[in-house]
């Protein structure tokens, strides 16, 4: 059994070069073929060293930068091959791909990059923290009450984009000595003004469910994933009814760390293909794209796992349900919106028709809804989170200037060295 297993990490670590290469061949030969970035351009980067499998985490920005990108030149750092290329294929903002920190640091010299932006806490960021007389700024890659949002690399960076009201509860409760009114920025969530995608099947009479678990978790506190537990089950009762549309939209992480969870993902997928071809009409999605607001428009009901996805949705102001945990030891958060949100339970997994037109007729559920999505995102008129966003960088800009300024004048004002006094020390 050890001897198998080992065979298999081996032959994964060997697979893992041969792609590597494959991607650094396929990006040097892209950015080749573009044109080179212009000199003393840029003055914001995102900083992104995860590879391919980490691209949700990019792409919920790509339009939130790109309308920055109007005032201020944005691009993007790619230090893994795998993520570069997927980048360049895709509708990101300009990428530069520095893999190795001499790259990195050439790039910059030739840059005025004023503001990094961090999506993620990647442990190589900390290569990127050694460069000063710049802003580092964490923006994340989604808004939720997991043990994530409250880690104390927060204090890593010199300033935190959040969300809004409840991220600043959240964080004042867990981070000692944290400037809160300092270090961070109430932004809401300028995704939701850019949600990307068209609808895959022709609309009808059916009610639309999407189903959004989350990965099954490398340790016990983040056992959140539901796909083994909640969601065979649940797929199984909505597509037997005839009266319901499934959209299935799994974490690209799913299967990562358990095999038995990505099988479990496997069937589900499996039993959706199964029941569009016994019926055409039910149009079930199994949705792996890149492109997220589609599918929270759209959908009737969400189940969804405790996740970004929990406050992807909740920024929509329509009906959801989260999946509760079965591993006692789960970290959740029970100050914020999971301590009045809509449970299910395993148990009611093969009830989910019946919870879910409990949901829909409960106009107190839609009461309470509303009140925590003002609470979580402030002002979600359309556009209103996009111009918080771009006002904040440009508040981070003028403190630039300022330090900048600062630093210029204490330049000026240093003595001379005389070289002859050199010559005696």
């Amino acid at each position: 059994m050890g001897v198998r297993r080992d065979i298999r990490k081996a032959t994964a670590l060997v697979r893992k070069a041969v792609d590597n290469r494959a991607a650094v061949k396929d990006v040097r030969r892209v950015s080749q073929e573009r044109p080179s970035h212009p000199p003393h351009h840029y003055r914001i980067a995102v900083y992104f060293a995860d590879g391919a499998v980490n691209m949700y985490q990019m792409r919920q920005w790509y339009k939130p930068l790109a309308s920055l990108s109007r005032r201020w030149p944005v691009v993007v750092l790619a230090r893994s091959a795998s993520g570069a290329r997927m980048l360049l294929a895709e509708n990101a903002p300009p990428v530069a791909f520095v893999p190795k920190v001499r790259d990195l640091e050439r790039f910059l010299s030739d840059q005025d990059i004023r503001i990094v932006l961090y999506v993620n806490q990647n442990t190589r960021n900390f290569q990127m923290f050694r460069y000063g007389r710049r802003w580092h700024v964490f923006i994340n890659h989604g808004e939720s009450d997991k043990m994530y949002m409250t880690t104390n690399q927060f204090k890593a960076y010199d300033y935190a984009l959040i969300a809004g009201a409840a991220a600043r509860e959240r964080l004042s409760r867990v981070l000692w000595d944290y400037d809160l009114d300092r270090r961070t920025i109430e932004i809401g969530r300028p995704q939701a003004d850019h949600y990307a995608g068209s609808l895959p099947y022709v609309p009808d009479e059916r009610t639309v469910i999407l189903y959004a678990p989350t990965w099954e978790g490398d340790r016990p506190s983040a056992h959140y994933g539901s796909i083994r537990t909640h969601g065979e089950a649940l797929i199984r009762a909505l597509v037997a009814t005839g009266r319901h549309r499934v959209i299935y939209r799994p974490h690209p992480r799913s299967g990562v760390v358990d095999d038995e969870y990505g099988a479990a993902n496997r069937r589900i997928m499996a039993a959706l293909s199964a029941a569009n071809d016994r019926d055409p009409s039910a149009q079930h999605v199994v949705d792996t794209g890149g492109d997220l607001g589609w599918q929270l428009a759209a959908a009737d009901v969400a189940v969804v796992d405790i996740s970004a996805m929990v406050y992807d949705r909740l920024a929509s102001g329509k009906p959801l349900m989260i999946t509760r945990p079965v591993d006692p030891a789960a970290v959740v958060d029970v100050h914020g919106y999971l301590s009045d949100c809509e449970w299910l339970d395993v148990a009611q997994s093969e009830g989910i028709v019946r919870e879910c037109e409990r949901l829909l007729a409960d106009p107190d559920a839609g009461d309470r809804l509303q009140s925590w999505v003002r609470h979580y995102f402030g002002d979600t008129t359309a556009g209103a989170a996009t111009e918080r966003f771009e006002a904040a960088i440009g508040e981070l800009m003028r403190r630039w200037d300022h330090w900048h300024d600062r630093a210029l004048a204490a330049e000026a004002t240093e003595p001379d060295v005389d070289e002859a006094d050199l010559d005696e020390v």
